[in-house]
């Protein structure tokens, strides 16, 4: 029996491509033949991988899952495939994020998500990698669904971080860590209207570190950089550090104080995640995705007053046990993902679709 999986891109690094190898390497080990199928894929993934115009015709009882983050001509083709077919939905973000940017993102999302909604007759599950995800599934007009969490790779946070990094950025400022791709749905502009704030009034040792790829829309990435001008903010107090190794980025989990996220739509939010596993307090805008990825972990907030947010950032780095109230909040939460089985679920999915 053939479970295979549809990756419009397969790439190395990437949550949806590490979920992806993690349910073939597991399917492999019950058993089942399974193989990633993708239109493009980087370099060194070959064996891993097959491109989509090989995929076979399944068979009555085979599976395939097709995990749709994007539109491509996959979509097409997975409602003429014969045998049980499950989506597993990483979400598209609204296109009115992207309409003062780029009309091209803001035609590719919609068509995304028009895409999405079409496959609905056309599946017999289909599974959120969030519990908001699973309710945007149940919007687009999908019947059956259901939560399925992305796979997380908890021993790569065991390798050491640069500790040249590190070092460079663990003195007397107040350090606000961002992860994420520079895109509209993040308001990073947000984020920097919280640093002017706490230079003018809280302290000028204070720096923001953005993590995440500039390339995804320079327009946006542009306008930050103007906007920056205009409030008087120096290069060295917000850093724009753009795709950086995975030791770079645990260092700079470990030497920020809070990571902040005003962003105002999550499919997931891997790096609140990855904070928890840091033991960094989250201070987040609560919205989408936000609250089931983080439960009662973090501090949610209801509203943008970019003052509160401030003087709340100096009140976590200075106030101890409020510090440890916070980080032992995230303990639990992390302790919930790390005993999560997506695998058990996933064998439950398959013998149901199969009897």
């Amino acid at each position: 029996m053939r479970v295979n999986q549809m990756v419009p891109s397969f790439h190395r690094g990437d949550a949806i491509g590490d979920t992806a190898l993690h349910i073939k390497n597991f399917l492999l080990s019950q058993g089942f033949q399974s193989r990633i199928y993708c239109l493009e894929r980087d370099q060194g993934l070959e064996e891993q991988s097959e491109l989509f115009k090989n995929f076979p015709e399944p068979e009555k009882n085979d599976v395939t899952l097709f995990h749709f983050a994007l539109p491509s001509p996959m979509t097409d083709a997975f409602k003429t495939l014969s045998g049980q077919k499950v989506i597993i939905y990483h979400n598209i973000t609204p296109p009115h994020f992207f309409i003062n940017f780029s009309e091209e993102m803001a035609r590719i999302t919609q068509i995304g998500r028009e895409q999405i909604a079409a496959l609905a007759p056309h599946t017999q599950l289909a599974l959120g990698d969030s519990e908001y995800n699973r309710r945007e599934l149940e919007d687009f007009g999908f019947k059956k669904t259901d939560v399925f969490p992305l796979f997380i790779d908890f021993e790569k946070y065991k390798q050491p971080k640069n500790s040249f990094v590190y070092d460079l950025y663990n003195d007397e400022r107040t350090n606000i860590l961002f992860v994420g791709r520079i895109v509209p749905n993040k308001k990073i502009e947000d984020l920097i209207r919280v640093v002017q704030y706490y230079k003018k009034f809280v302290s000028p040792l204070i720096r923001l570190i953005v993590v995440g790829k500039t390339s995804s829309l320079p327009k946006y990435y542009q306008a930050l950089i103007k906007f920056m001008d205009e409030l008087f903010i120096q290069p060295d107090e917000v850093m724009f550090t753009g795709h950086v190794p995975d030791s770079e980025m645990f260092a700079f989990y470990e030497a920020s104080d809070v990571l902040l996220s005003l962003s105002e739509h999550e499919g997931f939010g891997l790096p609140f995640v990855e904070s928890l596993v840091f033991d960094l307090p989250v201070l987040a805008y609560n919205c989408t995705a936000v609250p089931y990825t983080l439960g009662n972990a973090g501090v949610l907030v209801n509203s943008k007053d970019f003052r509160k947010l401030g003087e709340l950032i100096h009140k976590i780095k200075r106030d101890k046990e409020l510090k440890k109230k916070i980080i032992q909040g995230q303990k639990n939460r992390l302790s919930y993902f790390k005993s999560s089985q997506p695998q058990k679920k996933l064998l439950k999915y398959i013998n149901k679709l199969t009897l």
